[in-house]
C-alpha cells in the first residue's frame, strides 16, 4: 500500500465550530487520518465541521467515498458539514456527485464561518 500523503490539522474556532485544514491527498488510504481529525473535532464539542480544501493536492473516488462516510456520521450526530477552498475542478466534481447539496460549499473561510453560525 502506498504511503499516505495527507496531513489534517484541527482548529477549534469556538465551542461549536472546528475547521479541518486538509493538506495533501484524500484517497482511500487516508481514512484513519480523516476520521481521527473528525473525532478530535467532535470530542471538542463541534456541531459544525468545516473542511478547508485549500491545501488539497489530489482526491480520487475513494476519497470522495470517505467524505460520504464522514457526512453520514455527521448527519447521524445532528452536526453540519461545510467546506471552502475547493478548486474549480473539485467544485465541478462536488456538483456532479451532488455532494454540494449535502455539504455547504463556500468561497472563503469567512463565508463558511458565517454560515456555520
Amino acid at each position: 500500500m502506498a504511503p499516505v500523503k495527507l496531513d489534517i490539522t484541527t482548529r477549534k474556532i469556538n465551542a461549536k465550530t472546528s475547521i479541518l485544514d486538509i493538506r495533501g491527498e484524500v484517497t482511500g488510504s487516508a481514512e484513519s487520518i480523516l476520521m481521527a481529525a473528525y473525532a478530535e473535532a467532535t470530542a471538542a464539542g463541534a456541531q459544525a465541521i468545516i473542511l478547508n480544501f485549500g491545501g488539497l493536492e489530489y482526491m480520487n473516488s475513494s476519497g470522495i467515498g470517505l467524505l460520504v462516510t464522514m457526512l453520514i456520521r455527521i448527519q447521524r450526530e445532528k452536526q453540519r458539514l461545510l467546506a471552502f477552498g475547493l478548486s474549480d475542478h473539485y467544485r465541478q466534481i462536488f456538483d456532479l456527485t451532488q455532494l454540494d447539496k449535502a455539504i455547504g460549499i463556500h468561497p472563503t473561510e469567512a463565508a463558511a464561518l458565517a454560515a456555520a453560525g
